[in-house]
């Protein structure tokens, strides 16, 4: 079955730096588009970045660009998520996810993303 872990995540301060690793299993990787959502106590899940299959492109959240990369090591499986200049409205439940179909551009709807992982928890302090 699908398999999506992350980790990476932890209480940091204001401006410090995070990376979140989402392995995967179960799915033809290098196949898909895979996206980065977070939500925070009592809001709704919103999107952060997504990648294409290769790599070669990629589109994020306005509130995080500059900020935050998105990659991704098909030969390990394995979607990256740096985090600079961390701010307390950063903090979330961040997930990553699995594009529901093959071959697509990277998207940012929700309810493209048929695989999702459990989550890693990112505080940020002031």
């Amino acid at each position: 079955q699908v398999q999506l872990v992350e980790s990476g995540g932890g209480l940091v301060q204001a401006g410090d730096s995070l990376r979140l690793s989402c392995v995967a299993s179960g799915i033809s990787f290098n196949r898909k588009a895979m996206g980065w959502f977070r939500q925070a106590p009592g809001k709704e899940r919103e999107f952060v970045a997504a990648i294409t299959y290769t790599g070669s492109n990629t589109r994020y959240a306005d509130s995080v660009k500059g900020r935050f990369t998105i990659s991704r090591d098909n030969a390990k499986n394995t979607l990256y998520l740096q985090m600079n200049s961390l701010k307390v409205e950063d903090t979330a439940a961040y997930y990553c996810a699995a594009d529901r179909f093959n071959y697509r551009t990277a998207p940012r709807g929700a309810d493209e993303y048929a695989s999702w992982g459990q989550g890693t928890q990112v505080t940020v302090s002031p």
